[in-house]
């Protein structure tokens, strides 16, 4: 009995030594050297092409090519059977399907040849790819375009851009702003709710997500190699950005077309399982489990029209170029779902951006647009301004925490033209207060006025002051005549500084005027018409010209701002010698006052 018992025992632990080599060798593949590679070798190479089930396909190589790809060698295949058949050849969103040979990882599919036959493709070998995992993945990179194999017309097999609960309008506004970066978006729908993904495997489909939630953008490849939850994918770069954090996700494949130029799945993005941490020439790496860092919006559209509310959520990855493209767009299409219809249109729009290491704790501006055309792109375009300057700025690194977006939209025209501006007293002496009622004709509708407290600056000069009243909007006739001369008109003013603090330009941008203010601010017409004439008149024109007896305006003051009223917008008047009130209509036009300075 006892002696039985050993020998089961003996026949069990030899069972496990026999068993463990294929346990490890599914588990982990033998890599196969690019060196041994040789032409005419066969093997399989693993793909998704409908749905989520692994699909082989054959591959015979034709040859290796010696430090010819972005990452070193590449080998040259020739892919057969079945599967492409079906697909017509090799079909964008097959990047990254490994290839084994005898039974051992050689590498991925990962570049095309354009216009000519689609079934010849190249490899990246897998001991580049495996190098991808020796990378620090301590800071994020910037943009870099992908570049193509030098003099062979070779390029890497395209990474669509996949795009879920957009409409037309704002999918051709995503398109726009990524076309720089080459990346081109196209819309799909929903992954079925039903599917079972199970956990990623090597060719199966794999995701890189750029926003998730009520709409999802992201691309579609396929996994190369996965090891302890470490994973290989593509084969080739996504934007080449280095040190990254996206979203990785499992994917499903719609189906697989076939074009004339080149196939292409039709794929999106399913649910998120790690993360996406280096994007270098040789493919994508990542890790299961470790979630990248992101940027939630909230975003609430009314339609006044209708009374139609829609409200939407996502989470935007964190990225110095790619996070204000995203938001926008994001914006954009709730804006263009919630009124779903084209045309003219009134909006107010106000965002709040908090975040670390910011200056401020909250980041806030309000404004109103109008367009006779796409009201929708051009209400966004301030807080696409306000995410760039935020993650962008030359101060430090910002985390943003949370966006609020909210915008109501009606299809009404909301504007109104000055039609006149009186002062109450034409002579003042300095740091009087005086009141400026302004008449303003709104859009169909009868004349309203408006009354504007300015205080004329303490250390004006004694003589004639004139004054432009405009809208917030607006840039003032003699502003347009500077610019066209070349004169930047806030250089002039002293009101641009060389050495801005980040609270400072923070707050520029938040007191920046609104095109629904009516704005009363000093003309310093001497002084910028003669910093313009030095530049374009000789010395002895300048003294034929008769000189204007306009006072120039108190300079700002040198006061450094604190981080607690960076963003306070008030009448300042002492020291911009400007003043506001603000409407509810778009104001446009604008006209001038002259009062008489005296010191009595």
């Amino acid at each position: 009995m006892i002696y039985l018992r050993y020998t089961w025992r003996r026949i069990g632990l030899l069972l496990l030594i026999l068993l463990l080599p294929l346990t490890l060798a599914q588990a982990a593949p033998e890599f196969m050297p690019v060196e041994e590679v040789q032409p005419g070798m066969h093997g399989i190479g693993k793909t998704v092409v409908a749905g989520a089930s692994i699909e082989e396909f054959g591959v015979e190589v034709l040859g290796v090519m010696k430090n010819k790809g972005p990452a070193g060698d590449v080998i040259l295949v020739r892919t057969y059977g079945d599967l492409i058949e079906r697909t017509g050849g090799i079909a964008q969103g097959m990047s990254g399907s490994p290839v084994y040979i005898n039974g051992r990882l050689v590498g991925a599919i990962a570049y095309g040849w354009a216009l000519t036959d689609h079934k010849v493709g190249m490899v990246t070998p897998i001991g580049d790819m495996l190098k991808i995992w020796d990378k620090d993945s301590t800071s994020v990179g910037s943009v870099s375009h992908v570049e193509s194999l030098a003099g062979l017309n070779f390029k890497p097999i395209a990474t669509p851009l996949m795009v879920s609960g957009f409409g037309d309008q704002a999918l051709a506004y995503l398109a726009e702003k990524l076309g720089p970066l080459q990346m081109s978006p196209y819309a799909v729908g929903d992954a079925p709710s039903d599917i079972d993904y199970g956990p990623l495997k090597a060719g199966g489909a794999v995701g890189v997500q750029l926003v998730q939630g009520d709409v999802n953008i992201g691309a579609v490849g396929t996994v190369t190699h996965i090891d302890n939850g470490k994973v290989l994918a593509f084969g080739h770069p996504f934007l080449k950005k280095g040190n990254v954090g996206f979203y990785m996700t499992n994917a499903y494949i719609f189906t697989t077309v076939r074009g004339l130029e080149n196939s292409f799945k039709v794929g999106t993005n399913g649910t998120a399982v790690g993360s996406v941490t280096q994007d270098r020439s040789a493919g994508i790496g990542g890790e299961i489990g470790r979630f990248p860092s992101n940027v939630p919006v909230r975003i609430s559209v009314q339609d006044e029209t209708t009374g139609h509310l829609k409200q939407a959520s996502v989470r935007v990855v964190q990225d110095e170029q790619l996070s204000p493209i995203l938001a926008a767009a994001t914006v954009y299409n709730i804006i263009d779902k919630t009124i779903d219809r084209t045309g003219p249109g009134t909006a107010r729009i106000k965002f709040e951006i908090t975040a670390k290491d910011m200056p401020v704790e909250k980041f806030t501006r309000e404004n109103m647009f109008y367009s006779a055309g796409n009201i929708g792109e051009l209400s966004v375009g301030e807080f696409f301004e306000a995410m760039s300057l935020l993650t962008s700025n030359q101060f430090n690194p910002v985390d943003i925490m949370d966006v609020n977006v909210q915008v109501v939209v009606s299809d009404k025209r909301h504007t109104a033209a000055i039609t006149e501006a009186k002062a109450k007293a034409v002579n003042v002496i300095p740091g009087e207060t005086i009141d400026i009622t302004v008449k303003m004709k709104p859009y169909r509708g009868e004349v309203l006025a408006r009354t504007i407290q300015f205080t004329v600056p303490k250390n004006q000069k004694s003589g004639p002051l004139a004054l432009s009243v405009h809208g917030g909007g607006m840039i003032p006739l003699y502003q347009l005549l500077l610019k066209k001369g070349g004169i930047d008109e806030s250089v002039l003013k002293g009101e641009k500084k060389q050495n801005q603090t980040f609270a400072e330009l923070l707050q520029d941008f938040s007191r920046r005027d609104r095109n629904n203010d009516i704005v009363v601010e000093v003309l310093d017409l001497e002084n910028e018409q003669a910093k313009n004439e030095g530049k374009q008149r000789s010395n002895k024109e300048k003294k034929k010209k008769p000189k204007l007896p306009v006072p120039v305006a108190e300079p700002e003051k040198k006061n450094r701002i604190s981080p607690q009223n960076a963003l306070d917008r008030t009448n300042d008047n002492n020291e911009k010698a400007k003043s506001f009130v603000t409407t509810d209509f778009i104001i446009e036009g604008d006209t001038r006052i002259y009062l008489n300075v005296t010191n009595k």
